[in-house]
């Protein structure tokens, strides 16, 4: 429970918020403060709910995909983290081998910890299957369930998040550069390679001007064409062939969850139910509890 709660930071932040709400409530003996604040503990678990079922929805009916083949676009991966020297980085403080951090400070002032910095790494994780690799940009990335470390340096605390489990799950916008998703250009290549061979007048000739008559005629000039539509024909071909670059990145489209974890997509996909269930129990209880109130209120009114 504690490591889903690392990583649901906006499900961390309702429940303070709740018992904030709560302790607001606990000192007043008002019937009205103890309702507006129940129903802004509803409120809260009501977005809080919608926020985690989105996700919950999203990971559900994203299908898994292979790197190789998956489409362009909005697709889930699950692979491994390459964990290879080359690819780890050491987070700043525990000098922890990892593929992702992010890390807080914070430094004692009399009995209190006052946060004063933060960071987080933004190098690519690359993670394979058993059909390729892809390269996945953090930036904007929700990371859940990573694992924390703390360490402690005279008056201050540095506490580490760090991604370094091999699984890697991810849900985020898919694309390939180059290799068969390559956008090319056949006219203009083939005319900016008809204005190369004009450059050179003498090798055009030597080609092309089949009755040396000294010119490249129009009957002449229309095979040069054909030569070199097939010439870029068959460098499109070698272009597309070749192993495109694998990329994933924040969606473009807003509203939709840009996710990396070292859980499975099953796990995670529980982590967001149990969540949700929680808040929308905690929904209907608010509610429950702020209508007891206020009826208590205008009963209070009513014989006073």
């Amino acid at each position: 429970m504690l490591q889903s709660l690392r990583g649901h930071y906006a499900d961390a932040i309702t429940s303070f918020g709740h018992l904030a709400l709560l302790a607001i409530a606990a000192h007043s003996n008002d019937s009205s403060v103890w309702a507006t604040c129940l129903g802004l503990i509803g409120l809260i678990s009501l977005f809080a709910w919608a926020s985690n079922y989105k996700r919950c929805r999203a990971i559900s009916d994203t299908p898994t995909s292979r790197i190789a083949s998956a489409a362009q676009g909005y697709v889930e991966l699950y692979g491994r983290a390459t964990m290879e020297d080359g690819n780890l980085l050491l987070s700043p403080h525990s000098m922890s081998p990892c593929v992702w951090f992010r890390y807080t400070t914070y430094e004692k002032n009399g009995n209190k910890w006052q946060r004063i910095g933060s960071g987080v790494s933004d190098s690519t994780i690359e993670i394979t299957d058993k059909t390729g690799r892809c390269f996945i940009d953090p930036d904007h990335a929700e990371v859940i369930s990573p694992e924390k470390k703390v360490t402690h340096r005279s008056n201050y605390r540095y506490v580490e998040e760090l991604l370094r489990s091999h699984a890697v799950y991810a849900l985020g916008e898919f694309s390939t550069i180059g290799g068969a998703n390559t956008h090319l250009d056949m006219k203009g290549d083939v005319t900016a390679l008809l204005a190369a061979w004009k450059k050179n007048p003498n090798e055009l000739l030597q080609r092309f001007d089949l009755d040396g008559n000294g010119e490249v005629d129009l009957k002449e000039w229309e095979l040069a064409r054909r030569a070199a539509i097939r010439e870029i024909e068959k460098q499109h071909r070698e272009i597309r062939a070749a192993d495109g670059v694998h990329v994933m990145r924040a969606p473009k489209k807003s509203g939709q969850p840009f996710l990396l974890s070292n859980l499975s997509p099953q796990k995670l996909r529980n982590t967001y139910v149990w969540w949700g269930l929680a808040h929308l129990t905690i929904f209907f209880l608010a509610t429950i509890a702020t209508m007891w109130f206020w009826q208590g209120h205008h009963l209070v009114e009513l014989f006073n």
